[in-house]
């Protein structure tokens, strides 16, 4: 089945972003008084080993874990829909308009491997595993790629997706500025990677199916895939608009985000964590393309606060997201699935859901509905047809 990306024009920038360093850009930063922290590999390696770690095992009963079911995908309803594939992995598609069987497909973040580091053997290994086999997963038409830290970008998911000579043509991949040379290097042709950068947009149309419009923006994160590379590609979420259905669904996908940075003074001191500045690219996002029908919103692997909270959400942040960002309902992500190499020292894989909703109901908000969870696996539906 042929794809066609086209990207909508954008003015010419009078003077570099803010998040880029040198023009064209050779790295990239974070360029909000939210974001204080740097992590070099000398530092996580001393929160790695700190005599503060609070190790809790992962529990042996699988009752006390997020359920695991196989994935129906929503088939045959008339709607748009996403199936979490577990941590930040999710199936997405859209309402279908052109062909009654389906709509424009996506892959956000796909990873099936077991262990997410650079080897078979290094790197943290994933306690709950997928709900499905990678073959069993329906025909996609592109994948989103939110930043390139392993549990984010897996390498033998891209590969095996593009080369899988039974599925119809070649995969679009969209992901951030400066990572077109990495999936180069993987054998996927040129033609075939859109890079992005904040606030670019992109008309996705794919023949006989629909079309949808994409939208990069900003996220507080980084990336690495090695000790040489920190910050070389750049980090981002994705604003997803389907075009053609009435009334047309809004999702934005977080891919990986901290909120504000919370310092060991500011814990000790016990601060009002609504004094500290906050990335204000949410309040943006949300009101450039808000409001959101579904919001997929980190909340785990977010412990220590003092070295994680630059970069990774508590659920507490996650529910000021959901405020900024104009959502109607938000779903819980990146947890449940596998051990952060640092958070697997510090936080209980059972804390972020029950923090998630406390969060949800501290707020005010309706738990279930506006703030709610889903067993991995699990289709979430975003709006019936009208």
């Amino acid at each position: 089945m042929p794809r066609h990306v086209t990207a909508t024009p954008r003015p010419a920038a009078l003077r570099p972003p803010d998040h880029w360093v040198g023009k064209p850009p050779t790295r990239f930063r974070n360029p909000w008084p939210s974001f204080r922290a740097e992590h070099s590999l000398a530092s996580m390696w001393r929160v790695r080993f700190s005599s503060d770690r609070n190790f809790v095992p992962v529990p042996e009963d699988s009752s006390e874990l997020v359920t695991v079911q196989r994935p129906d995908w929503g088939l045959g309803r008339q709607c748009a829909k996403a199936t979490w594939i577990g941590h930040a992995s999710f199936f997405l598609e859209t309402t279908p308009t052109q062909n009654p069987k389906r709509g424009v497909r996506m892959l956000l973040d796909p990873v099936f491997c077991e262990r997410m580091g650079p080897t078979s053997f290094l790197g943290p290994k994933r306690f709950l595993n997928p709900p499905c086999r990678l073959e069993d997963v329906p025909e996609v038409d592109v994948i989103c790629i939110s930043h390139n830290h392993y549990d984010h970008l897996d390498l033998d998911t891209i590969k095996s997706l593009y080369f899988d000579k039974r599925r119809a043509g070649p995969l679009q991949f969209v992901s951030g500025l400066g990572s077109k040379k990495w999936f180069l290097g993987c054998g996927i042709q040129d033609e075939h990677v859109v890079e992005m950068d904040w606030w670019d947009e992109l008309d996705i149309v794919v023949k006989d199916v629909g079309s949808l419009k994409l939208v990069c923006t900003p996220s507080q994160h980084g990336s690495r895939r090695g000790a040489l590379d920190d910050c070389h590609m750049l980090w981002c979420s994705f604003v997803i608009e389907e075009v053609g259905s009435t009334p047309s669904r809004r999702i934005f996908f977080a891919g990986d985000t901290g909120y504000r940075t919370v310092t060991d003074e500011d814990i000790a001191s016990g601060k009002d964590l609504a004094e500290l500045p906050r990335c204000p690219a949410f309040a943006e996002i949300g009101e450039k393309y808000g409001p959101f029908d579904l919001a997929m919103l980190p909340i785990g692997c977010y412990t220590p606060r003092s070295f994680m909270s630059s970069v990774h959400c508590s659920p507490e942040d996650s529910v000021e997201i959901h405020k900024d960002i104009k959502s109607k309902r938000s779903l819980g992500m990146h947890y449940g699935t596998v051990r952060g190499g640092l958070s697997a020292q510090y936080e209980d894989v059972r804390e972020p859901p029950l923090k998630w909703k406390e969060a949800c109901e501290k707020s005010g908000f309706r738990w279930g509905d506006e703030i709610f969870l889903c067993n991995i696996g699990e289709t979430v539906l975003i709006g019936e047809a009208e």
